[in-house]
């Protein structure tokens, strides 16, 4: 009993001599992107799992697509609050021509979003030729410097992500973000993070 209670008193010393270690702390980078300077590519939100896209080249039917649910535009929103918060500014929004993808970026709320063939999902419907060229396109978007001052968020698809980046991305999620450090000819990964992640982030702030 004894020994419990040294130790008792020694975790509550730790805390109250770094208070920091009771909290989930918000990581280095995001200094850096308080800077400007990345890419931050996002697969778009939580989507009804049981929806198709059956009019798949008519990027107008919206009905005909893959819709996002209530949970997917709760943290959209949530994700846009959160980069307020944090300071990170946004210099463009770039979306896929899908409306799951457009919405997501619509509900950020960190500007005007510009669509894209670029970054829209095109998977079986359209040639392997121009798969190819989306993926080439996604990778010279997250190797391109953004305009001063300002990060770039694209909002794609997971077959886009997988092509360009790779099998590491197989598994991505709905929401996921991978964050870009570009130099003018390639990037680097800083980080992937999931939607929710964000406002824990500025909630340690």
């Amino acid at each position: 009993m004894t020994m419990h209670i040294a130790r008792l008193v020694i975790v509550s010393l730790a805390l109250a001599l770094w208070p920091g270690l009771a909290l989930s702390q918000t990581p280095d980078w995001i200094d850096g992107l308080k800077q400007g300077g990345y890419v931050i590519v996002v697969r778009h939100g939580a989507t009804y799992p049981d929806q198709a896209d059956t009019d798949p080249l008519n990027h107008k039917n919206v009905a005909a697509q893959r819709q996002l649910n209530d949970d997917g535009r709760a943290k959209a929103r949530a994700f846009g609050d959160a980069l307020r918060k944090l300071q990170v500014p946004v210099a463009e929004v770039k979306t896929s021509f899908m409306n799951r993808a457009v919405e997501t970026g619509t509900l950020i709320g960190l500007g005007t979003v510009t669509q894209t063939l670029d970054v829209t999902e095109g998977n079986q419907i359209v040639s392997p030729n121009e798969n190819t060229r989306r993926a080439q396109a996604l990778r010279k978007l997250a190797a391109t410097n953004p305009p001063a001052g300002g990060n770039v968020i694209v909002v794609t698809h997971k077959p886009n992500i997988l092509d360009a980046f790779g099998k590491d991305w197989f598994e991505i999620k709905e929401g996921e973000a991978s964050v870009f450090k570009p130099d003018g000819t390639g990037y680097k990964l800083i980080a992937r993070v999931q939607m929710d992640e964000w406002s824990k982030f500025a909630a340690a702030k």
